[in-house]
């Protein structure tokens, strides 16, 4: 299947670059910013083994990835998007952060966990 089929394109036409440029342009910035925070928050937890089946999906190493990005995201962007929308992406954020340090065969330092650099220590 081509990609424009895949996108909902009859074959042999392009999609409409300029409508979803102005779609994209119409999106407040703090939807962007969680929306993103959302998806790195729900893949992280599907490799930190949360998901059905999550044994068979779990790997630590690309959930510490994905929770590092998120750390950075939420503490980059606060300011900007303000503590109402800010305040649940950090309960997220620190959820993930422990989940880690549970699924951890070889837990980190205390301050050296995933995302920890710019959080700080996470304690239960």
């Amino acid at each position: 299947m081509s990609d424009a089929a895949a996108a909902g394109e009859p074959s042999g036409q392009t999609p409409d670059f300029d409508n979803l440029t102005r779609d994209i342009a119409d999106v407040p910035a703090v939807e962007v910013i969680t929306t993103v925070a959302v998806h790195l928050m729900s893949s992280a937890a599907v490799n930190l083994g949360l998901a059905e089946e999550g044994a068979q999906h779990k790997d630590l190493d690309e959930a510490r990835k994905l929770i590092q990005a998120l750390a950075g995201l939420v503490t980059a962007s606060a300011t900007e998007i303000g503590s109402y929308h800010a305040a649940p992406l950090r309960d997220g954020l620190k959820s993930l952060q422990l989940a880690f340090r549970e699924a951890s065969t070889v837990p980190d330092e205390q301050g050296h966990g995933p995302g920890e650099k710019y959080t700080g220590p996470v304690h239960g």
